[in-house]
């Protein structure tokens, strides 16, 4: 059966070389990726995918960081330009192997991530963009990023959204990071699960009901949380006295836990099968898809392998799985 893992990372040789003595580059979730050489070793990559068969294929993303971390809002535009051009060249030179690509944009400079995703999707075909859950600490939802859901929207393409955090955000407010890695392991679902909470409440949906916003991880904390998410917000604002939400659910078109399953959700949780039995249940088998997170298994292909061997032992109708591994992927994303 056909499979296209569209979520998982590479770094083009031209990228990698503009972007490797960045500061950023060199530190938290930059030191992990700049470590990695199979985001680079295109042979390895291959001799990988070649366990899984001629129908296994990869739609390609840049890791992180972002580039809004990587540099400021002069800069940024020419790190998202380099990566999408390096992107865009795999896949020409790689069309069995790389059916697509997802281009990243520079969203500390909104008029320019513009440009570049009409540019991406335009002239270089990319299937859609990826963002992050935060631009630099600010939250998605905020005014300044409001054109770009409206052009989002026009363009008709999906949206990527990969968690960002590190180390600076602390657990504790006595301390002044966060310790032995949970702001990666615990704080990438809550990065994700707040960023939907903020675009659900702040009325995306309802402004662009066909919108179609991709969530890394299965959805991070949602599908766990369904009871919080409904009953548990039913009683917004009751438990807050400093500012008023009390007209926030009535402004909502719909019931806002209808709202969470409008999201998609990947396959990438590091092999576990709870979790993927569990966020399949919650979002439905039209709204999940499936990726990989490769290379960032412990051992080359491990994710790809537990993952496929999780899909496939699911107790679901050929039909159903051939939705995940390839058709809601071929729809969204337009592959013949």
């Amino acid at each position: 059966m056909r499979k296209i893992d569209i979520f998982n990372h590479i770094q083009p040789d031209s990228y990698f070389k503009y972007v490797q003595n960045l500061d950023a580059a060199k530190q938290d979730l930059g030191k992990r990726t700049s470590g990695n050489p199979w985001l680079r070793d295109l042979d390895h990559r291959f001799r990988i995918m070649d366990e899984f068969g001629d129908d296994y294929s990869q739609v390609l993303t840049v890791p992180g960081p972002q580039p809004a971390v990587l540099a400021g809002p002069e800069q940024s535009p020419a790190i998202a330009r380099v990566a999408n051009d390096g992107l865009a060249d795999l896949c020409r030179r790689h069309p069995e192997r790389f059916p697509g690509f997802v281009a990243v944009l520079p969203m500390n400079n909104v008029d320019a991530a513009i440009v570049e995703a009409n540019r991406a999707i335009r002239d270089l075909g990319a299937c859609g963009v990826e963002i992050f859950t935060n631009i630099r600490g600010k939250a998605l939802d905020a005014p300044e990023f409001t054109p770009f859901w409206d052009e989002m929207a026009k363009l008709d393409r999906p949206i990527w959204m990969h968690p960002s955090r590190s180390s600076s955000l602390t657990d504790y407010a006595s301390e002044k990071k966060s310790r032995y890695e949970i702001w990666f392991v615990f704080g990438y679902p809550y990065e994700t699960s707040a960023a939907m909470a903020r675009l659900v409440f702040s009325g995306l949906f309802d402004r662009h009901p066909g919108i179609q916003i991709i969530t890394h991880h299965m959805g991070g904390m949602a599908p766990y949380f369904e009871g919080r998410i409904g009953p548990g917000w039913e009683s917004l604002g009751k438990r807050t006295s400093d500012e008023d939400y009390s007209g926030v659910l009535s402004s909502l078109k719909r019931p806002h836990p209808e709202y969470f399953k409008m999201f998609y959700a990947d396959t990438a949780l590091f092999g576990a099968r709870a979790a993927t039995v569990c966020g399949l249940d919650y979002f439905g088998v039209d709204h999940v898809v499936f990726a990989s997170d490769y290379p960032f298994d412990p051992k080359p292909g491990q994710f790809i392998r537990d993952t496929i061997a999780i899909i496939d032992g699911l107790d679901i109708s050929e039909a159903d799985r051939a939705k995940i591994y390839h058709g809601n992927a071929q729809k969204m994303l337009r592959l013949s």
